[in-house]
């Protein structure tokens, strides 16, 4: 008997509380299983059971050993699995949501690289600018640009963006520069928000905080439509690194109080499953985290 048939036939005793019932468990005869713990414990040099006429228990070292035997026989399953999955192609559906302006930027091409790799897989996407449950909305895979509250996801980290606060040089021209965030009430601002209220711009110096509730002239739920305004002279706006990169690069727009950045914001690939996820699951995670590690407008981690 191999090694990973000796822990299945332990892992059965210790679960079944007895020789004859894993034996009936197993379809094997009880002698055989007697032979193959005795066979253990002597490859190991220790006692696993403690066995009366009536009894089997684990002994301190046995209870310890099952931990880890059926964490071997876990893994082993779903290597068996993932590697069936690949062998029979990777099909169904995956759904993936990110936040519009990221997801149409960056997320879009690696769904549109991965279905040319995997011919009988689907994808839906959701990009929207909220938090989205992945079970209630049926979807398998987010990135998420926040810092994330614990939970039962896994999240794999892959960058992070910085909060940019930037004007049209014509803007600054006429007004003037602020120099300090107490400056920002002087100027007419540009505010992006998803709800009806202006959200609020947080700064940070030297581990001192900042909070300015901006008078926004324009209150837009488009990023497009914000930065366009911006690029027009209408004002201060603050928007995420990557969203203003190409104006900033092309002097369109230019950077206000960089020393007052807050920290950055990390920027995660979430999904549920964990090491049992599926196999196109897994393929689009690490495909995902590998093309987003790769783009310029993300801080390294």
């Amino acid at each position: 008997m191999d090694r990973l048939e000796s822990l299945q036939v332990f892992v059965a005793v210790a679960e079944q509380n007895g020789f004859a019932a894993a034996a009936r468990h197993l379809g094997m005869s009880a002698p055989s299983v007697t032979r193959a713990i005795a066979a253990l414990e002597a490859r190991i040099g220790t006692e696993l059971l403690k066995r009366t006429t009536r009894t089997v228990r684990l002994t301190e070292a046995g209870a310890r050993f099952l931990t880890d035997a059926r964490r071997i026989l876990a893994e082993l399953e779903e290597a068996e699995r993932f590697a069936g999955d690949l062998h029979g192609g990777l099909r169904g559906q995956l759904g993936v949501t990110a936040p519009i302006n990221f997801g149409r930027m960056f997320v879009a091409p690696v769904v549109v690289e991965f279905l040319g790799m995997h011919a009988q897989v689907s994808v839906r996407t959701l990009f929207v600018d909220r938090v989205v449950d992945l079970l209630d909305e049926g979807l398998d895979v987010a990135v998420r640009i926040a810092e994330l509250p614990d939970s039962t996801l896994t999240a794999v980290r892959v960058g992070s963006v910085r909060r940019v606060l930037c004007a049209a040089p014509q803007y600054l021209a006429q007004h003037g520069r602020p120099r300090a965030p107490s400056d920002i009430g002087k100027h007419e601002t540009i505010a992006f928000g998803s709800g009806v209220a202006e959200p609020e711009w947080k700064f940070a110096r030297k581990g001192k905080g900042y909070v300015i509730q901006p008078r926004a002239r324009l209150l837009v739920n488009s990023v497009d439509v914000a930065v366009a305004a911006a690029v027009a002279g209408r004002g201060l706006v603050r928007l995420l690194s990557y969203q203003v990169e190409a104006e900033l690069h092309a002097g369109r727009l230019e950077s206000v109080l960089p020393d007052f950045e807050p920290p950055p914001l990390p920027v995660h690939v979430v999904h549920a499953g964990g090491k049992r996820a599926s196999a196109k699951l897994r393929h689009f995670v690490d495909l995902a985290v590998s093309r987003l590690r790769r783009v310029e407008p993300l801080v390294s981690s």
